[in-house]
């Protein structure tokens, strides 16, 4: 059950950045700067809001998983559950050091807290890491999936 919970979870995050990775990021070439800066902040002041939830869930569900099976003497289960504690972990690491910033920076250049003359060059950071973080989650999804086949 916990790696069920914990695959649906992150498939949410996954989705998300799937999205960004394979539409989002060739529409938002074709608009101007202020049209990315107003789509892209408030985007992000959604995101930001409420995807904390389902990446939360995965992590801790996860691990849950990995403990369980661990305890139950389930190893392959243990392993692939620690396996997406691993990749997710990554993800965090890059959200936090890459995405968050610009996220912030967006967001107050939508609601007028900041000007934000260089849009266009955050945008093209923020989509820099995009196939790195869908890498880690589709590794997260993966091993989940392997782990609720297996448990």
């Amino acid at each position: 059950m916990l790696p069920g919970i914990a695959v649906l979870a992150c498939s949410a995050v996954y989705g998300a950045d799937l999205f960004a990775t394979v539409v989002l990021r060739s529409a938002l070439s074709e608009v101007d700067d202020q049209t990315l800066t107003t789509t892209m902040g408030s985007v992000h002041k959604y995101g930001d809001r409420r995807l904390p939830a389902p990446f939360v869930v995965s992590v801790v569900a996860s691990i849950l998983s990995a403990a369980a099976a661990l305890v139950s003497g389930r190893t392959a289960v243990s392993v692939a559950s620690m396996v997406a504690v691993a990749a997710l972990l990554c993800w965090i690491s890059i959200y936090f050091r890459v995405s968050a910033p610009i996220n912030r920076a967006l967001i107050a250049a939508t609601t007028g807290e900041a000007a934000l003359p260089d849009a266009r060059a955050l945008q093209r950071r923020w989509d820099g890491v995009l196939p790195a973080r869908l890498t880690l989650q589709a590794i997260a999804v993966a091993s989940l999936c392997t782990a609720l086949a297996l448990a």
